[in-house]
């Protein structure tokens, strides 16, 4: 079965089920005469995406799916706890709706707002626990960390080699190769740096795009 197959069984766009493959969630087969992705003749790939389908249409985070596969969690203490984090956004949405009738009742106009009045009642709502931010999109903001971070320690390491190379062959001016020698040894590690910064940049691309967020698109 091929992934037109599966959009087309499961009602899930190719760019979601691509993304659940590289998040781990799913795992095909690769047709060893063309390379292709082979979802096989079963169910039991097209069962795996419409439970994904389930879940992330009842915003349940990718993480804790994963580690329902991993038998980590049970589906049980997934939902209780879902339910709980669902309230609180509840009472947030409430809270901040009210708010939002408050403002369209004082029929201020942008010129007039007191914006640091309402600034600072927000303020003194967040900190008896209303949010007014999309906390969601810290969890953007953590995955860069690790691509981040693993790219500096490359670069970090092959200039380090680039400067012993280049160390190496000026200690002994007389003895030293010819420079351009030098310099191919010296851009081998540049290639290997250039390279990485390419797909720390396509990773970074692919955290942006993530899954698409109409619900109807899932």
């Amino acid at each position: 079965m091929k992934i037109n197959e599966v959009e087309e069984r499961v009602g899930i766009t190719k760019r979601n089920i691509r993304f659940y493959e590289k998040e781990g969630l799913l795992t095909p087969q690769r047709n060893s005469d063309n390379g292709y992705r082979d979802y096989g003749e079963g169910e039991e790939e097209v069962e795996v995406l419409r439970k994904i389908k389930l879940l992330r249409k009842l915003d349940v985070p990718l993480e804790e799916i994963r580690r329902l596969q991993h038998g980590s969690l049970t589906l049980d203490d997934v939902l209780r706890r879902h339910v709980i984090q669902l309230r609180r956004e509840e009472h947030n949405l409430a809270t901040m709706g009210a708010l939002c009738q408050r403002l369209a009742d004082a029929q201020a106009q942008l010129a007039t707002l007191d914006a640091e009045a309402w600034l600072a009642e927000m303020e003194q709502m967040e900190q008896e626990g209303t949010r007014f931010m999309n906390i969601r999109k810290n969890d953007t903001r953590i995955r860069y960390v690790g691509p981040v971070a693993a790219a500096l320690v490359f670069i970090l390491l092959m200039a380090g080699v680039m400067a012993l190379i280049v160390w190496g062959f000026t200690i002994s001016p007389e003895e030293a190769p010819p420079l351009w020698l030098i310099v191919i040894l010296a851009a081998i590690p540049m290639v290997f740096i250039i390279g990485v910064l390419l797909a720390l940049f396509q990773r970074i691309q692919q955290i942006k795009g993530g899954e698409e967020d109409a619900a109807s698109q899932y």
